[in-house]
Parts: structure tokens; C-alpha cells; sequence
């Protein structure tokens, strides 16, 4: 039994490698670079050893945006843990949401589409990539003062905040946005004015 598990733990080992070297390529050089063959040498390994674990290029991709919508939801939970007021949970899990996008960009980038091909109907297949929007719209149903709030409604809210949010993210990822203060600036009013069209529209 030691020795199965011996065996089990060196090739969680080996993959959470080839992750790690993928992302680090990434990373470094952008993901238009990253190949088989460029992630086999970076962990000193043949490329078929690689091809024992993925079968292909993309069921990395995947299993890394898995990784990503965890860490995200991850965040964004321990964000709303701070604060107990719906109003409250909601700004500073969309302030966690643009943390996340700029400490792990490569990973959002791979996420979401920006600047890189995404296999978005194969993502959204994926149980993680639905924890951020449950998280998101089970507080917005929270600052609702309704005992049962419109389905549409709830979608609409949360889209608003997303596009903003995902917008003002993307242009600073393709070099478009202007100052650190004022994209601080532009995120909180805009959060602050949803929040509140919540507010008035319950």
C-alpha cells in the first residue's frame, strides 16, 4: 500500500508540475508560446511522459482555468467573510474579483478569452466556472427586498456588475486604461451605483 501510495503521490507531483511549468511559460513568454514540447523541457521530461498525463495542449489550458475559477472563487469568498451588510459583501467581492485579475493575469486571460482563443463552451461545462456567479448572485438576491426576486432581475444586476467590472479589466490588460486612481476611481462609482439601483429598484 506505501508503495501505491508512493507511486500516486509522484505523479500528482508530476502533474501539478507540467501545471506549474505551463503557467510559468505563459507567464514569461505569453500563451501564443506555450507547446508540448516547450513545457517537457522546462521540467526536464520527454514530451510523451507529458502526453501520460494530458492529451493534448488544451486539457492543460482547461485544467489551469480550473485552477483559476478556484482561486477566484476562493478570494471572492473570503472578501464577502469580512463584512456582514449584502451592500458591503458585494463591493468587496468585485474589488477581490479585480485583485484577482491582475495578480493571476495569465490565468484570467485563459478564463475569459482575453487575448487568447477560449473553448468557452467547454469552460462553462465546468463545475468551478459556475461558483463566481452563485457567489455573486446569492448576495445581489441578499440586498434584494424581496422575499422572491425576479429571476431576470438577479441576471441583470449581476451582468451589469460583470461587464463593467470584466470591461474595465480588459482595457487595462490590452495597455488602454489610464491611471491606477483612475481606474479606482471609475471601479467603485460604478459598483457604488449598481449597488444602489439595487437599492432603489427593491
Amino acid at each position: 500500500m506505501a508503495s501505491k501510495d508512493r507511486i500516486q503521490r509522484l505523479k500528482d507531483e508530476t502533474r501539478a508540475n507540467i501545471l506549474d511549468a505551463s503557467l510559468r511559460i505563459a507567464v514569461e513568454e505569453g500563451w501564443q508560446s506555450l507547446s508540448m514540447r516547450k513545457i517537457a523541457d522546462a521540467i526536464e521530461y520527454t514530451a510523451p511522459v507529458i502526453y501520460e498525463y494530458f492529451a493534448n495542449k488544451e486539457a492543460i489550458l482547461l485544467e489551469l482555468t480550473r485552477r483559476g475559477y478556484m482561486i477566484l472563487s476562493k478570494d471572492i469568498q473570503t472578501a464577502k467573510n469580512q463584512y456582514q451588510l449584502p451592500a458591503k459583501q458585494l463591493e468587496a467581492m468585485w474589488l477581490a474579483y479585480w485583485d484577482f485579475a491582475f495578480a493571476n493575469q495569465e490565468l484570467y486571460q485563459l478564463m475569459f478569452g482575453v487575448q487568447i482563443n477560449c473553448c468557452c463552451g467547454v469552460v462553462e461545462d465546468l463545475p468551478e466556472s459556475k461558483s463566481p456567479l452563485n457567489q455573486f448572485r446569492e448576495v445581489i438576491i441578499s440586498l434584494i427586498n424581496s422575499a422572491d426576486p425576479a429571476p431576470d432581475l438577479i441576471c441583470l444586476k449581476y451582468y451589469t456588475f460583470w461587464s463593467v467590472v470584466h470591461g474595465l479589466i480588459s482595457i487595462n490588460i490590452l495597455k488602454r486604461g489610464y491611471s491606477p486612481e483612475m481606474n479606482n476611481q471609475v471601479l467603485k462609482a460604478a459598483i457604488s451605483d449598481i449597488i444602489n439601483s439595487i437599492a432603489k429598484a427593491t
